[in-house]
């Protein structure tokens, strides 16, 4: 029989509901009293490191905010601000989830935009919790969104950190989509020149970006400036604004303090109005820059200083790396997919992706750090069979994983789901990926090209299609592994493997997510999604 751990009553639909079912009962071990197939699934991955529910079950990717925060009702104040975070634990804040939660609620940092992959959605839903929190006996403190309180924790584990980054070198860049592909995805080789941080196959570089010239120098046409101007950085470093806008100063990141400085310095009455009106709709201002701002208040008239002291400082980007320090000493490989889209009648570029693609040529210093996986790694049997899922620039630790192989040798089976949009312009890394089948690193490749037949095919497709061998390789030990989006990709990969579970045991939909929480469980079901 099924065990319902989660009330009829509980604000869940009958899928969400049978999910945490499914989810909490794998965690306790319940469900493989009852189900022959989930016994099964215990003899190859028994339960051996929780033996109770977590502590936090909307710690999960897969759950919607609303389900998130509702799991979370009557929770402390750093518990209802960790649900609404992406949930992902990517590093790319300077925080997992619940550092960055404590953090705000404790009042070390003031910025409530830091969750990337929760985007605009995150921001709003942490701008109401703080809203309608009052600071209590306990210690928690209300916060004001839009200050620049360096409250990121400091990395001791190496000599360079995201607080003391090293500064590379970029050796070349080559665009690996063909002739014809509505995409532009680049390799990008960075010597480290031997005194460089050192990383491990799994592991994400930061590159600390520079904003485009043409987008700065619109900035200070728009503010009346020269670039010149003196100011201060958030470091405490004196340069002229044109360098601070370069360097230092995010322009994508609207804050709290932006509009109100703006709207002391409008000398319009329609200026000041609308930009009060404007902070507090965040649907309307939804993709707009700095730049939009200005342009949307054309009396504004503030200082060089009291700009940049109202912007948020220029976050480094993270991308997970491609290479292996085993097959690629001194260097640091990256998989970067060109960003530029067109918003408010201006084309918007992705700041380090075009960067990265356009604006710097070989010899270019970049400042770079290791950010450390948080455990996507390879198994530490080299013959554990793995099976590796990366469409698009998601393939980029897999390229890592394949290279550490090669070069330790003797290494188990692999298998590769690849997808991207077609086959004759989008398939990246080709050659390779060729080269590693016919040696034998690479055991098995199946991708799927969307854009090349009538109806759509993802790799969620091809995990289906192959889900009998599939099947066979989870029985026999495999790990598996995820990178790329969280918000779709990652979502139609968790159903598609449930669906594959679920057909391979014969068993129902809660004893499927069963055996995949077992999986996550024991660290064979790892992911890498942003």
């Amino acid at each position: 029989m099924d065990i319902a751990l989660i009330p009829e009553s509980a604000p869940f639909n009958t899928e969400q509901r049978a999910w945490l079912n499914g989810f909490l009962s794998g965690w306790i071990g319940l469900a493989g009293t009852s189900s022959p197939s989930v016994r099964t699934a215990q003899a190859v991955a028994p339960l051996s490191i929780v033996e109770a529910p977590p502590a936090e079950p909307w710690h999960d990717p897969a759950l919607a905010l609303s389900d998130r925060l509702a799991l979370v009702e009557g929770q402390p104040f750093a518990g209802r601000l960790m649900a609404a975070m992406a949930q992902l634990d990517c590093g790319a804040c300077g925080y997992v989830c619940r550092t960055y939660a404590e953090a705000i609620a404790n009042g070390s940092e003031t910025r409530l935009n830091l969750c990337s992959p929760g985007g605009g959605e995150t921001s709003k839903a942490l701008k109401r919790l703080v809203k309608e929190t009052t600071v209590g006996a306990g210690g928690e403190a209300s916060t004001k969104n839009g200050s620049h309180a360096e409250g990121s924790p400091k990395s001791d584990t190496n000599a360079w950190s995201r607080e003391n980054p090293f500064t590379a070198r970029l050796l070349r860049t080559i665009r690996l989509n063909g002739p014809g592909s509505e995409k532009s995805t680049h390799h990008v080789e960075i010597d480290l020149n031997g005194a460089g941080p050192s990383y491990a196959v799994g592991d994400s570089l930061g590159v600390y970006p520079e904003n485009c010239g043409s987008l700065v120098a619109d900035v200070l046409a728009a503010l009346g400036a020269r670039g010149d101007e003196s100011v201060v950085t958030f470091s405490g470093r004196t340069t002229s604004i044109a360098e601070a806008l370069t360097r230092d100063c995010c322009l994508t990141e609207l804050t709290d303090a932006l509009f109100a400085v703006l709207s002391r310095s409008a000398s319009t009455s329609n200026d000041t109005d609308r930009l009060r009106a404007l902070a507090e709709d965040d649907e309307a201002v939804a993709g707009w820059d700095v730049l939009d701002l200005l342009l949307a208040a054309p009396s504004v008239r503030v200082s060089p200083e009291s700009l940049v002291e109202a912007l948020s400082p220029l976050r480094p980007r993270l991308y997970s790396i491609s290479s292996s320090p085993k097959k690629h000493a001194g260097q640091v490989h990256l998989t970067v997919r060109r960003i530029t889209y067109p918003h408010q009648g201006r084309e918007r570029k992705g700041v380090a992706s075009t960067m990265l693609a356009d604006r710097v040529g070989p010899g270019a210093p970049l400042r770079v750090f290791v950010q450390k996986s948080h455990g996507f790694s390879l198994p530490e049997d080299p013959k554990t069979p793995v099976v590796m899922i990366g469409p698009g620039t998601g393939i980029a630790p897999f390229r890592a994983f394949l290279h550490e192989r090669d070069a330790l040798g003797n290494a188990g089976p692999a298998w590769l789901f690849f997808g991207e949009q077609r086959g004759s312009h989008d398939f990246l890394y080709k050659e390779e990926l060729a080269d590693f089948q016919r040696r034998g690193v690479l055991t098995r490749l199946d991708a799927a090209f969307s854009r090349d037949q009538e109806e759509k095919r993802y790799v969620q497709n091809c995990i289906i299609e192959h889900g009998a061998e599939l099947f066979r390789w989870l029985e026999n030990g495999a790990t598996v592994y995820v990178c790329g989006d969280a918000k779709r990709m990652a979502r139609d990969v968790d159903h598609a493997l449930v669906e594959v579970v679920r057909a391979g045991t014969g068993s129902d939909l809660s004893s499927a997510k069963s055996y995949m929480a077992r999986l996550a469980a024991e660290g064979r079901y790892r992911k890498d999604v942003y």
